[in-house]
């Protein structure tokens, strides 16, 4: 016991100070890089696609797609819809990906495209209204409407952008199941009719 008490005095000699110091500041970048690497990783689109039978139904339905193949060559990947960008909430984001693991293998609850069918609309309705309460934010990082040339548009699409500025609509209460199988069951339009989407 005696020879721990030394080498701890011996720590807080000079040396080990900055011993104590170095190791720690190494082991912290290679957690952070760490940490960094796999939020890129888990970005991706092949992660995305492949890391549950749920999501590769879904990145079949989304081959075709205005998202993926379009006139200007830029495609929307999951990531891209479903992921806020900004690093703090891209980090909150991912802490959810804990209910998606647990929906998979715990409960097993949309573990076979069957299952997976019977909660389309279930689920479906759960990304619009996160959507509908952040203002449809991951698509305006895209899609920006000061940017929207109403030249270039249909005069049905102006007179709806307008209402958009106008009585407080999104994105999302027009624009839904544009890379994915449309649920049966009302759209975002008809569920929030009464006013804004509440948890």
């Amino acid at each position: 016991m005696s020879k721990v008490i030394q080498k701890f005095r011996a720590l807080g000699s000079r040396r080990g100070s900055i011993l104590v110091l170095a190791v720690g500041l190494i082991l912290g970048l290679a957690v952070f890089f760490s940490a960094g690497s796999f939020m890129v990783y888990a970005n991706s689109e092949k992660f995305c696609a492949t890391s549950c039978h749920e999501m590769s139904y879904l990145a079949v339905e989304h081959k075709g797609t205005i998202h993926d193949k379009n006139r200007t060559g830029v495609r929307a990947t999951c990531n891209d819809c479903h992921v806020p960008h900004g690093y703090i909430t891209n980090y909150l984001a991912k802490l959810n990906l804990f209910n998606d693991y647990w929906g998979h293998f715990v409960t097993r609850s949309i573990d076979t495209k069957e299952k997976f069918e019977a909660k389309r609309s279930e689920l479906a309705v759960k990304v619009w209204v996160y959507m509908k309460q952040n203002d449809s934010r991951e698509c305006r990082h895209c899609h920006t409407t000061a940017k929207m040339d109403p030249d270039k548009q249909t005069e049905k699409a102006r007179a709806r952008h307008e209402k958009l500025r106008t009585e407080g609509l999104t994105c999302i209460d027009c624009h839904f199941a544009i890379a994915h199988t449309e649920p049966s069951g009302p759209g975002p339009k008809e569920l929030f009719a009464t006013g804004p989407a509440k948890k």
